[in-house]
């Protein structure tokens, strides 16, 4: 619930700011709010605010491609912060957590040390209540115990990722798509104009360029994205491996 709950505020705010990007008046886009500057020859300049300057490349790369870009990149987004928002929320200090579970089975046995477990949140802990709970099967048995639940956790851990995966790969095909019919229109262009001068195939190269940045942009930022979160996996599960001997360690020295 907890998951559901922040992907759908995310996609929510993501949604909203896409929106407010989308909604640009023809007038605005014809005459963006600009800034003056004089440089040193006495000259004035415009500054166009970036903002606006990335309104008026959306509608011109077309609305229809752009706005498939765009849906990718908030979906792609959305999934990437909640792996990220629950990969750090996973993360367990797995020393302080073993200490205490050595300190309760040297105070209270095996219900406390379970209790510990309870009470400690990230799939560390849920591994090493799974052991605990199976401490008087033997050793054995533990170690299975903590080897399968430990591959139910890294399933759950790598959860979306073929998601994000798909939509690295999909933003630049859809750009891609962009450009080829950018070139169409501007091929029909010459056609229909019966001349091959730069102002008759301008528009369609322009709407062919853009839409190959827009999705060869998203496609970068969702793949480093998608490396950080397989990297923060490979971090947890390593502690967890760490700590699963330790564990080991210590319920053979619990039960001497």
């Amino acid at each position: 619930m907890k998951k559901l709950f922040m992907f759908l505020a995310v996609v929510g705010f993501m949604t909203i700011s896409a929106q407010y990007l989308a909604a640009q008046t023809p007038e605005e886009t014809a005459a963006p709010a600009a800034t003056e500057t004089v440089d040193q020859s006495g000259t004035v300049q415009q500054e166009i605010p970036i903002h606006q300057q990335l309104k008026a490349k959306f509608i011109e790369g077309g609305a229809g491609f752009m706005a498939s870009i765009l849906i990718v990149l908030i979906l792609g987004l959305a999934i990437a912060i909640e792996r990220i928002i629950y990969l750090n929320m996973a993360t367990t200090n797995t020393e302080k957590l073993l200490k205490e579970i050595e300190e309760a089975f040297a105070t209270g046995g095996v219900e406390a040390a379970k209790e510990v477990c309870r009470n400690t949140k990230g799939p560390v802990a849920s591994i090493f209540y799974q052991g605990i709970s199976r401490m008087d099967e033997g050793v054995e048995v533990v170690e299975k115990s903590v080897v399968s639940y430990g591959g139910v956790q890294m399933s759950q851990m790598e959860s979306g990722l073929t998601w994000i995966s798909l939509f690295i790969a999909t933003a630049p095909m859809l750009g891609f798509l962009g450009t080829v019919i950018g070139l169409i229109q501007a091929f029909d262009s010459i056609e229909a104009a019966g001349d091959i001068s730069p102002n008759v195939v301008a528009g369609g190269m322009k709407v062919a360029l853009i839409t190959t940045v827009g999705g060869l942009v998203v496609g970068i930022i969702l793949q480093i994205l998608y490396n950080y979160i397989v990297s923060k996996i490979d971090s947890i599960v390593i502690s967890m491996e760490d700590a699963s001997i330790s564990l080991i360690d210590i319920l053979v020295k619990a039960k001497k």
